[in-house]
């Protein structure tokens, strides 16, 4: 694969990643059209609910991937009806058990979270209708997984677009024009995630690469297949989990500072999850070319995947870092008006630079080796990761405040580097030792 090829491969895979915020985005923007504060609150507290509930298992959409460009790779199309079918069947089961535990999963969500009782009562509105979307929005994920094991980026990207121009007019229209406020907000993010799914089958119908003339009940529900899925879906959970114990570590150092440091940082993590989405966007890239060369047995095309995720993601991460240096007031502008907090913001936007520079390398990583199902590599490198981050996390936010605690920030992604890069030599021996 050359250059040009790999950025035609990445970018609507970034593009892709950067539309996964706007279902929320376009909520929070209808809500405050609606003349009441406690209709954006609670639209903004049931997003982060589901929010953080699917984040958890987004592993269903990295493994899918995964084994379906091995599956490709290696030219087995029934390992590619395998490869959807399997985790679409874990995705209904766990999207059941979400609507069946919804009561306790919404009353921890809202002793975690808190609010006034207005803001807890429209949060309350808009979980009980979206919460039947969970079928439908982890189907998404795995949908959107094999479509991109399959390179079928482009067809992934005007999936979620229509999804989202979707949400974005019925929610006008039913929580402004009908006046269904709140719920109509739900209703309509609910009715994007049903059609979205529609159109993902449509178009896995018609891709040409799955079918099931010779699907086999034996074969699907195969103990060996069966057992290293669970496993790569554990390994990548666990990692989440990882991620999951450092943010919230982090948010309960930077909760300790004044509101404008408060609101500072809070523009900063905004920053740093588009830059995270577009990194992702080459890591997957990476990933479809990292699994298909491991189904194909080509260690030519795996070293191929190092390469062109160091090149571009070295060139990426410094773009960045340049963008944000040099005029960040131009950015920040974007998110406040607040002169203090734009100031503070300025302050401290080298640390982001930095976390571009130092945490890219360990996301391709992460892509190649979930492409190629060594999803222990990565579970590892972050649990490494996150026992050396909890000490300096702690004395460094105590004694530098602030800088402190994106210093420890910056380091987590740093350790997450080296410590997956540990693991290059090897996952390339136990894929090609045969």
């Amino acid at each position: 694969m050359t250059h040009r090829q790999y950025l035609k491969l990445s970018i609507p895979l970034i593009l892709t990643g950067l539309s996964v915020p706007l279902l929320g985005a376009v909520d929070t923007a209808v809500a405050g059209r609606l003349g009441d504060p406690s209709y954006i609150g609670g639209v903004a507290v049931g997003t982060l609910i589901f929010n953080n509930l699917y984040w958890l298992f987004g592993f269903l959409r990295v493994s899918t991937t995964g084994f379906t460009a091995q599956a490709a790779g290696a030219k087995h199309d029934e390992q590619l009806a395998y490869a959807f079918i399997r985790p679409l069947l874990i995705a209904i089961l766990l999207g059941v058990v979400f609507i069946a535990a919804q009561k306790p999963i919404l009353l921890a969500a809202m002793h975690l979270i808190g609010g006034s009782d207005a803001v807890l009562q429209q949060a309350g509105i808009y979980f009980d209708i979206r919460i039947w979307g969970a079928p439908f929005a982890l189907l998404n994920y795995t949908i959107t997984g094999w479509l991109i094991g399959v390179s079928k980026v482009k067809l992934t990207l005007v999936s979620q677009l229509l999804a989202n121009v979707l949400n974005m007019h019925l929610g006008i229209w039913l929580a402004l024009q009908l006046d269904w406020g709140v719920a109509g907000i739900a209703v309509a993010t609910l009715v994007s995630e049903i059609i979205s799914v529609a159109i993902g089958f449509v178009i896995i119908r018609y891709s040409k690469r799955f079918a099931l003339v010779h699907l086999q009940i034996r074969e699907l529900f195969d103990l060996c297949h069966i057992k290293k899925m669970v496993i790569v879906n554990r390994d990548l959970f666990l990692r989440t989990i990882c991620l999951l114990m450092m943010t919230s570590l982090f948010m309960v150092q930077a909760a300790r500072m004044d509101e404008t440091v408060l609101a500072a940082n809070a523009i900063l993590l905004q920053l740093h999850y588009l830059l995270a989405y577009v990194f992702s966007g080459l890591a997957n890239a990476s990933s479809i070319i990292a699994g298909q060369a491991a189904g194909e047995g080509n260690i030519n095309g795996y070293r191929n995947a190092l390469k062109l995720s160091a090149v571009w993601g070295a060139l990426f991460a410094v773009l960045m870092g340049l963008v944000l240096i040099v005029d960040p007031l131009a950015i920040v502008s974007w998110f406040t008006g607040d002169l203090q907090v734009q100031l503070a913001v300025r302050e401290h936007m080298f640390w982001i630079a930095l976390y571009s520079i130092a945490g890219v390398w360990g996301l391709q990583l992460e892509g190649i080796f979930s492409g190629v199902t060594q999803a222990w590599a990565i579970r590892n490198g972050i649990f490494i990761s996150l026992l050396i981050y909890i000490p300096v996390n702690w004395i460094a936010g105590m004694s530098w405040g602030s800088h402190g605690i994106w210093l420890s920030f910056v380091f987590f992604h740093l350790m997450r580097t080296v410590c997956t890069s540990m693991y290059t030599g090897r996952v390339q021996r136990l894929i090609y030792s045969a």
